[in-house]
């Protein structure tokens, strides 16, 4: 059981994480600051939002457990996001920041049309239900040794219901504010990590994983498959787009991404390290998904572990709140009804928050839901949530990139996708290793497929408008 002292620290940092998060929502009564914060947001808060949205516990528990598993070998994991948030910058922040939308697929709308945009956007909406869902069961697993005594379902609605508390009024300017404040909690603490687990007595020590082993635990190919996986859906990151497109500019759009990527490779190496270090100095849990909630509760000294739950769970509120607000700007932006034509911001400015509001509790209550009703290993299930937005990168890039591309590569890329996608896992499986069938040749697979498609469709115009079909 945790100290009073831990549980004093912890109540403490959450509550005034909400009460930031309150405070904020005073401020905000149009959809416009609600959605997008009236694109304000400067290069510090904007790195720390950007950060802290993709620094959560899902990833913390799927990395934390393969270090556990594989030893420092896992430690090429962390590189996923360097290599895929680096990409992202070089490749879309600024273009993101020009568009300067409300939502991701409103770009597909007005590129392509708004049934194409639609589509994209319930493809979305589909994968970040499934992100949102692993966020909560992860939220769960961490603080289950906190809460014993509850049930999944009645800890989850707990846990839950907190997260909301924090942002249902303020939107996306109450995630920026909680983010900054975790932001520089997360920095200075959790690389102390390491040095608890340095110190860490030695029950039956054995010799530190071979890179040979590791490397049968956590093969290259799969590193690989997540690496190209993480770089054409992380361009799509409807998270990551509506934080972009409240950025005061492109270059402080540019700038946080890449401090962003740098950031967030060396906090999931340094839980990589520790779980690895855990593993070496022969230390044993139930399973390697709670071995950060072990050492956490075993081997922090008291006070300290109180923080850490407190930065847990806030690590966890932030990525979850991020993927709400995504969620709610989609259905504002693509589905309800407006009074001018553009895709984009000039609807909001003076319409209330209130609608907003009721998706954003909507979306929480579908992430509950779908916790205990779907989730079981978090890490496969985070992993398979990302089919549908892998599929819409040829439409992303070449709408960015090439005047060639039109509705029929749109169409036939998307559909590629979605199949080879599917396909691949109810083929090969999560043991037959289905990521790297699906990424290594379904990704070149839909770009040709976008590209014939969008010549096919050309062609099929042409011949029309001249008569010649």
């Amino acid at each position: 059981m945790l100290q009073a002292l831990d549980l004093w620290v912890c109540l403490l940092m959450v509550l005034l994480l909400v009460g930031i998060g309150i405070r904020k929502g005073r401020l905000v009564s149009r959809e416009s600051t609600y959605l997008v914060a009236d694109r304000r947001t400067g290069l510090l808060a904007l790195t720390a939002t950007l950060v802290m949205t993709e620094f959560n516990t899902s990833t913390l528990i799927s990395f934390s457990s393969i270090g556990f598993s594989a030893g420092f070998w896992a430690l090429w994991l962390p590189a996923v996001f360097l290599i895929g948030l680096l990409f992202y910058a070089a490749v879309v922040a600024k273009k993101w920041k020009a568009f300067n939308g409300i939502s991701v697929a409103a770009f597909f709308s007005e590129r392509y049309g708004k049934d194409i945009g639609k589509m994209a956007s319930i493809a979305l909406l589909a994968a970040m239900l499934g992100f949102s869902a692993t966020y909560v069961k992860s939220l769960w697993l961490i603080f289950h040794p906190l809460l014993p005594n509850l049930s999944p379902w009645m800890g989850t609605l707990c846990l839950t219901g907190v997260v909301l508390l924090m942002v249902c009024k303020g939107g996306l300017l109450s995630i920026i504010a909680t983010d900054v404040m975790s932001f520089w909690a997360t920095v200075l603490l959790f690389p102390l990590l390491l040095f608890f687990a340095w110190n860490m007595p030695e029950q039956t020590l054995q010799p530190a994983m071979s890179l040979n082993a590791g490397r049968e635990v956590l093969p290259f190919s799969f590193v690989s498959s997540l690496i190209v996986l993480t770089m054409f859906t992380y361009i799509l990151a409807p998270w990551y787009g509506q934080k972009i497109f409240s950025a005061r500019s492109e270059k402080e759009a540019y700038c946080s991404v890449l401090w962003a990527a740098l950031i967030i490779f060396l906090l999931y190496a340094v839980i990589v390290g520790t779980t690895a270090l855990m593993r070496t100095k022969g230390i044993s849990c139930l399973g390697s998904d709670h071995a950060l909630g072990f050492f956490i509760h075993h081997f922090v000294p008291n006070g300290w572990r109180g923080a850490y739950y407190a930065l847990l769970f806030t690590a966890s509120a932030t990525t979850l709140t991020g993927c709400w607000s995504a969620m709610a700007a989609m259905v504002v932006s693509d589905f309800l009804p407006r009074k001018v034509t553009s895709f984009r911001s000039e609807s909001l400015v003076r319409q209330s928050s209130f609608r907003s509001i009721a998706i954003t509790c909507g979306f929480a209550l579908s992430s509950f839901l779908l916790a205990n009703l779907v989730v079981d290993q978090v890490f496969n299930k985070l992993i398979l949530a990302n089919i549908p937005v892998a599929a819409l990168s040829f439409a992303l890039l070449g709408g960015f990139y090439w005047k060639g591309a039109n509705r029929g590569g749109a169409i036939a890329s998307m559909l590629i996708g979605w199949g080879w996608g599917i396909g691949s896992y109810l083929y090969w499986g999560e043991s037959g290793g289905y990521t790297w069938y699906w990424a290594m040749l379904g990704i070149p697979m839909l770009f040709i497929g976008g590209v014939l498609g969008s010549w096919a469709y050309s062609a099929y115009n042409y011949r029309h408008k001249t008569g010649l079909g």
